[in-house]
């Protein structure tokens, strides 16, 4: 079967079964390792999945709209939402700003049946984890999945983008090698290769953790 092929296998049997096991997957690589295209790949060819939209105090980049990429709040903003416990996990990132998801974001649709992605950071995965550890709905439905790519690649992308300075590529590649460290912990790693290859690899992956989703009723 070719690769086209084993793709649009994996996502009609995928479909069929969406409804009765609902999945989310959490993905994280560093950064340049082609994670936010392969979720933006997997909502745009995938129609039962839906993009978790998280939370940062960065500024926007050119494009970006709040409450489709991220929802965009002050730091004040942020401390509050952090007090009142609406967060299911939040981080610093890069030493600069925070990154949170919130739980009604995520436990809400999975509750209802609907199927998610999510792209965080190393961090955010392992809060994750505890949070999976004290909830039997989000332990059930979660596969933890790694993007990896190697440092020189990674710096070579970050090149060719030019939208980092000297200095902040220097740190994103700093915490790369300390993220790369943490892969052994995820339930899949994706070593990654082609675009499609890395599709077909989490299309795989999904339907692995669908047969392991106890089926919901009607």
């Amino acid at each position: 079967m070719s690769s086209s092929a084993s793709i649009a296998s994996d996502i009609a049997a995928g479909n069929a079964a969406a409804a009765s096991a609902p999945v989310l997957l959490v993905i994280a690589g560093p950064a340049g390792s082609g994670k936010t295209t392969l979720c933006d790949r997997l909502v745009a060819e995938v129609p039962v999945f839906s993009r978790v939209v998280t939370t940062t105090t960065r500024e926007p980049r050119a494009g970006e709209v709040d409450g489709v990429h991220y929802h965009f709040l002050t730091p004040g903003q942020f401390d509050a939402k952090v007090v009142a416990g609406a967060f299911l996990e939040w981080a610093w990132v890069h030493g600069k700003n925070r990154y949170g998801t919130l739980a009604s974001s995520v436990l809400d649709p999975l509750a209802a049946g609907r199927s998610l992605v999510i792209n965080i950071d190393v961090q955010g995965v392992d809060n994750f984890r505890r949070a999976a550890a004290a909830n039997p709905l989000l332990a059930r439905h979660m596969a933890t999945v790694f993007i990896e790519v190697p440092i020189a690649v990674l710096r070579a992308r970050m090149v060719g983008r030019g939208q980092n300075t000297t200095e902040d590529m220097e740190c994103r590649l700093r915490t790369a090698e300390a993220e790369l460290r943490e892969a052994h912990k995820f339930d899949h790693r994706i070593k990654s290769t082609t675009r499609n290859a890395d599709f077909a690899a989490l299309l795989a992956i999904w339907r692995q953790t669908q047969k392991r989703v106890p089926a919901r009723a009607g």
